[in-house]
């Protein structure tokens, strides 16, 4: 998750968000229900925790920043306020009987007010019954309750769900952002620029600058680019005796094209002159002379075959056949079918 704690951070990351429910809240034109939609890692979780601090806070600052010293701003920061409640999937998906205890609880009279809140994470993995039960509870609303939901497969949710909801689009973190926040919080100035290029959340981005298969995963991308460059035996040698042996999950696979194509990405910013978004920093020596021996041409159709064996990664493909046929498509030019 991302680090949105106060208003002020919210205000930085998510300045449209931010933006939409102060005017609510100092209008007082809450919706009834909200669908927070977005990337992982955007804050919607966070920001729905900050929305209902803003709700119950006894003190708020400017009239909608939660103060955070109150005794409901505490409770709620530790989960344990009486009338906010959050449903999360119980296995795979959330289920009908979870959103029928929701109801019920919500039946009763608020433990301390008539206000009550409650957010379904992963709403987009309810099942048919939930759905349609959590339909006939936003069908009638209270003047005193919230819902937020939080997804971010917002086209998974029934359409008469969505047309309920007032919804909030999070829009992924820059990558320059999240490298600073990296960097603020321990990670090499020279691995953050290739973890920002990987993934949207911050918490990922540290595990990943830890993770020391990832950091071999790097050195093993570089030498098969390097290899490509010669002939198309040593490259596939090379497939069976690294990348086969590291990349084994269809995940780690996916990220290893991944780094391959901020290669090519990065020879192609190297020819324009455009070094300072390059993001293999340590590398950088190499990959300089790599970008004399190649052409702006032939990497934009090295980067296009890359982003199709990820299609048809994802289509199932036979994950060895589909390296090998890459690497021989990477090498001589051809289709790659």
């Amino acid at each position: 998750m991302i680090d949105v704690s106060t208003w002020d951070t919210l205000e930085e990351m998510q300045p449209n968000v931010l933006k939409m429910l102060k005017n609510s809240i100092n209008k007082g034109r809450l919706a009834h229900a909200y669908l927070f939609e977005g990337m992982r890692g955007t804050g919607k979780k966070e920001v729905s925790m900050l929305l209902s601090k803003s709700l119950f806070c006894t003190a708020p600052i400017d009239g909608y920043m939660p103060c955070e010293a109150c005794h409901n701003c505490k409770r709620i920061n530790s989960g344990n306020h009486p009338d906010i409640h959050v449903v999360e999937p119980d296995g795979a998906s959330i289920k009908k009987h979870q959103i029928q205890s929701l109801q019920e609880e919500f039946s009763k009279t608020g433990v301390e007010s008539k206000r009550k809140v409650y957010t379904i994470v992963h709403a987009d993995r309810m099942t048919v019954n939930a759905a349609n039960s959590l339909l006939k509870f936003l069908e009638e609303p209270t003047s005193e309750t919230t819902a937020i939901l939080l997804t971010e497969q917002a086209q998974q949710i029934l359409p008469t769900i969505l047309s309920r909801c007032q919804i909030v689009t999070f829009k992924h973190l820059s990558p320059e952002h999240l490298i600073q926040k990296l960097i603020d919080r321990g990670v090499s100035e020279r691995k953050a620029p290739i973890i920002a290029q990987l993934t949207n959340n911050l918490d990922e981005g540290l595990l990943l600058s830890n993770d020391e298969w990832f950091a071999q995963a790097q050195s093993i991308v570089v030498k098969l680019y390097e290899v490509l460059r010669k002939n198309p035996l040593e490259a596939l040698v090379a497939l069976q005796e690294n990348w086969f042996l590291h990349f084994k999950e269809k995940e780690q696979i996916d990220q290893g094209l991944d780094l391959l194509l901020l290669i090519l990405k990065d020879l192609l910013y190297i020819q324009l002159g455009k070094q300072n978004q390059a993001v293999y920093l340590d590398e950088s020596s190499r990959l300089e002379q790599f970008a004399l021996q190649t052409s702006g041409q032939r990497l934009a159709h090295q980067m296009t075959a890359v982003l199709d064996a990820k299609r048809k990664l994802h289509a199932n493909m036979n994950p060895q056949l589909l390296m090998e046929q890459l690497v021989l498509e990477l090498q001589e030019g051809s289709t790659f079918v």
